[in-house]
């Protein structure tokens, strides 16, 4: 717990360097008070004193004294063996809502850079799936948390619109079809293909198991060496090919911004694979020119990486096609020499690990000084309760039918707790059930999904959350209704446990987006949310909040209650999720 009350840690952090002389301080241990002890947050000495070399009892008495005279008679201070226990104040809560009833609470820019963020990048030969979802609300919560902070966003994707993929739901098309379109059948674009797509696997590997049993080798005429024909069209410029191309991409790209549309997902930049491949293809070959790669007998060209711990890695085939790696050396440099980025962030499956470390090595040979401003920000996979999801197997669930899905249980679940509901309402919290379910956990820990479980009005949810929300607005407009807003009450208030533990959690907000921001992980702002709305709600269920005979008190927890509405909107709002004044 290295992230609480901004306030002690920045006059702490000031401590050390004007105690000690420091030129960087170090991180500093913050954890709340053991019950057992009298404090409200605790700084562990320990560390300290091994970087110091000092002993625990003097660094707790220097820094102690040194916080006392700056808060003046604000805060207390008990040191036991090495732990420093600081003791507020009622005025020292007083204090902490009043700054956060200031609108500069909410200025949390603190940094600024240009930052490109990559995120999404499908191929266009099937729908979104529960995958690109994870990937997609990653990246957007990534994006407005870093933009919360200071920096200056690009959002971009880039859509693997060629390849063999495309073209095996063209073959399939083209045979099969019998000229339908999206239109024709009613069927979203990105089905549609993808309809293809799996109508070409199913062939293929019923012509496979054919020859297997046959113990022939693979014929000429098969599904997979025409689609391999149609590449060579499509790469030659065939006028024809490439106008079905067009059809059956455009196709897709509806329907992607259909699904995008639904999530709340939108980029400022798009880019499409087939304006890039040659532009690597290109740079690979100057590589091969300079002796920074090898080429084999057959023609392919390759980089050496066996010294760095790699293997030999394949940039151009033969053919001199390229590979995917060649499309991501010519993405990044093309960008580099386009925008004025100070960093780009990949946010691509754990499965792709290698893929990077490899990719940068490349960048690296090559002699770009900018490679040490790429960044993979690795996630792992979703699962299903039944295990991965795998798309041979048929057990992919594509981000229509889920988002629909959670549409319904939104829908059937606020019905068991309201006589009725927009269908708007029910929308907002079925897609606000799901980003929280996928936001709440580590973007490096793995995810197994269960659509009920994320609705629920009770546990760790974004329902809960909004429900919270609420809650909190109705408790506002019942205030005007009862009481009068006063202006001057602070003398003589004194806070209880409940009121001190909500102006503590809230007074921890900006730090927990700091450090949200820093390690790229939106998971951080979702669980803290989660502890605000839980701590609200204790408040709510132990004290009367508005009290029309006690107009002061009201008035105070009334400034509490709308910090913690504010603070609960941001946050959500973070994660891209929309809040009801009304459930």
């Amino acid at each position: 717990m290295n992230d609480h009350f901004q306030s002690i840690e920045k006059i702490v952090r000031e401590s050390i360097f004007v105690l000690y002389k420091l030129k960087s301080c170090p991180e500093l241990d913050f954890q709340y008070t053991k019950k057992e002890y009298t404090g409200d947050i605790t700084l562990i000495l320990f560390p300290l004193s091994k970087k110091l070399k000092k002993p625990v009892e003097k660094i707790g008495k220097d820094i102690g004294n040194y916080v006392i005279n700056q808060l003046k008679g604000l805060i207390r201070v008990s040191i036991i063996k090495g732990f420093l226990n600081f003791i507020f104040e009622n005025d020292y809560y007083i204090y902490l809502l009043k700054e956060m009833l200031n609108t500069n609470f909410y200025d949390f820019k603190y940094t600024s850079k240009k930052i490109m963020i990559e995120y999404s990048s499908p191929n266009t030969n099937k729908p979104l799936h529960l995958g690109h979802i994870r990937n997609s609300l990653i990246g957007a919560s990534i994006a407005e948390i870093l933009k919360m902070v200071g920096h200056e966003i690009i959002k971009i994707q880039i859509i693997n619109d060629r390849g063999i993929h495309i073209c095996k739901s063209m073959i399939a098309w083209k045979k099969f079809g019998k000229g339908e379109t999206p239109d024709s059948v009613k069927i979203k674009g990105d089905h549609f293909v993808g309809k293809y797509y799996s109508l070409f696997d199913k062939i293929y590997r019923k012509e496979t198991q054919e020859l297997s049993k046959k113990n022939y080798t693979p014929i000429q005429h098969s599904i997979m060496n025409q689609a391999r024909e149609l590449l060579k069209k499509w790469e030659s410029g065939d006028p024809i090919i490439l106008k079905t191309w067009k059809k059956m991409n455009q196709w897709v790209y509806n329907g992607f911004e259909e699904t995008y549309k639904k999530l709340g997902i939108v980029f400022d930049k798009i880019e499409y694979e087939s304006n890039i491949y040659e532009i690597g293809k290109e740079i690979v070959k100057k590589g091969l020119e300079k002796g920074v790669f090898f080429q084999k007998k057959d023609g392919s060209i390759w980089i050496d990486l066996i010294k760095e711990g790699f293997d030999q890695k394949l940039l151009l085939r033969s053919d001199q096609t390229s590979v995917y790696i060649t499309q991501d050396i010519g993405t990044a440099v093309e960008r580099f020499k386009k925008y004025d980025i100070d960093q780009i962030i990949y946010i691509v499956g754990k499965e792709q690990d290698y893929h990077f470390q490899v990719l940068f090595k490349v960048l690296k040979r090559l002699g770009y000084i900018w490679v040490n401003k790429l960044l993979h920000l690795s996630y792992e996979m979703v699962y299903l309760p039944s295990g991965r999801m795998k798309s041979r197997e048929g057990n992919v669930i594509d981000a229509d039918s889920i988002i629909l899905e959670m549409y319904s249980i939104a829908k059937k679940n606020f019905l068991k707790k309201f006589i009725k509901v927009h269908e708007k309402s029910a929308e907002i919290i079925g897609l606000g059930a799901l980003k929280y379910y996928f936001l709440k956990i580590d973007p490096r820990k793995k995810i197994i999904f269960h659509p009920e479980k994320s609705i629920d009005f009770k546990g760790k949810t974004g329902t809960y959350i909004q429900y919270t929300y609420s809650r909190i607005r109705s408790l506002e407009r019942n205030f005007f209704k009862l009481c009068s807003l006063l202006n001057y009450y602070w003398s003589n208030i004194k806070f209880d446990v409940y009121e001190r533990n909500m102006i503590k959690i809230l007074q921890k907000y900006p730090l927990i987006l700091k450090k949200s921001a820093i390690h790229l992980n939106p998971s951080l702002i979702a669980n803290y949310v989660y502890e605000v709305s839980k701590t609200f709600n204790n408040l709510y269920q132990n004290k009367k909040l508005i009290d029309p005979l006690n107009v002061i008190h009201s008035n105070v927890r009334m400034n509490i209650i709308h910090v913690t509405g504010n603070v609960l909107k941001s946050g959500m709002n973070l994660l891209g999720i929309k809040m009801l004044d009304r459930m």
